[in-house]
C-alpha cells in the first residue's frame, strides 16, 4: 500500500509515522508513507497557498491552484483508488471503513487547514470525505494520522500476532472484552477465575459475553 498525505505543515506528523508500529510497517516496506508539502506547489514567491475568501469573513482559505497541481502531479505517476479529504463533515471513520480501506493499493490524503479548502476541491477532485468526530481541530494531520493507523495496523504482517486486529473493538460491532495481564492478584484485586482455567472454549465464551454486556451498557447503539 501506498499513501501519500498533501499538508500544509508535514512536518506536525513526522514523528507519528518514526515510532512503534507505524515506523516497523514502513521499515519493512509493508506500507508506503509519503508527506508532501503542499507549498511545493505553489508559483508565489512566498509560497503562499491560502488566501481571503470570496464575500468576506474572519479566516484563510486553502487555494486551489496548489491542490489541483499537487494532486494532478501525483495521478501522472499512478493510479489512486481514492483521493480523501478529512473534514468534520465527512463520512465518520469506523472499524467498517478501515477494514475495506486496507484492501486498496494507492491512496492520497488532503489535510485541511485554517479555514478549510476551496469548494471546488471538493467538488471535483476529492473522491471521499472521512471525518473522526463531530468537532473541529486546526489541520487535517491529526485525523490523517488517526486514520493511517486505523488502517496500516490491518496490513498483513503489521501485527506480530495478526488475530489481535481480529478481537480488537468494532470489528464484529461489540466493544472488546476486559483483559488482564499478571500478576493474578493486585491489592487484593483478583482476575475472574476463568481466564485461570486453561479452558480455551469457554473462555472464548466468557469473553464474548463480557462483550455484548459492555456493548450493551456503553455502546447499545452497536447492537442495532
Amino acid at each position: 500500500m501506498r499513501i501519500d498525505i498533501i499538508s500544509a505543515v508535514p512536518d506536525l506528523m513526522t514523528s507519528f509515522f518514526g515510532h512503534s508500529i507505524l515506523k516497523r510497517a514502513i521499515t519493512n516496506k509493508l506500507v508506503e508513507v509519503n508527506l508532501i508539502n503542499l507549498r511545493d506547489y505553489s508559483t508565489n514567491k512566498q509560497k503562499q497557498i491560502d488566501d481571503y475568501a470570496f464575500g468576506g469573513g474572519a479566516g484563510m482559505v486553502l487555494s486551489i491552484e496548489p491542490i489541483a497541481a499537487c494532486i494532478a502531479d501525483l495521478k501522472s505517476k499512478r493510479t489512486y483508488d481514492e483521493v480523501i479529504y478529512m473534514s468534520p463533515d465527512g463520512e465518520l471513520l469506523s472499524q467498517k471503513l478501515c477494514n475495506q480501506y486496507s484492501l486498496l493499493k494507492n491512496i492520497i490524503i488532503l489535510c485541511g487547514h485554517y479555514k478549510g479548502v476551496d469548494e471546488r476541491v471538493r467538488q471535483h477532485l476529492i473522491t471521499k470525505e472521512i471525518s473522526i468526530g463531530d468537532y473541529v481541530l486546526s489541520g487535517g494531520e491529526i485525523p490523517a494520522a488517526a486514520f493511517c493507523d486505523g488502517v496500516i495496523r490491518l496490513l498483513p504482517g503489521v501485527l506480530n500476532d495478526e488475530t489481535s486486529a481480529l478481537s480488537d473493538s468494532f470489528q464484529d460491532n461489540l466493544l472488546a472484552p476486559p483483559v488482564y495481564t499478571r500478576p493474578a492478584e493486585f491489592n487484593g484485586w483478583t482476575i475472574p477465575e476463568i481466564l485461570l482455567s486453561g479452558h480455551s472454549a469457554n473462555i472464548d465464551k466468557w469473553r464474548h459475553e463480557q462483550s455484548v454486556e459492555r456493548t450493551k451498557l456503553r455502546r447499545p447503539d452497536l447492537l442495532k
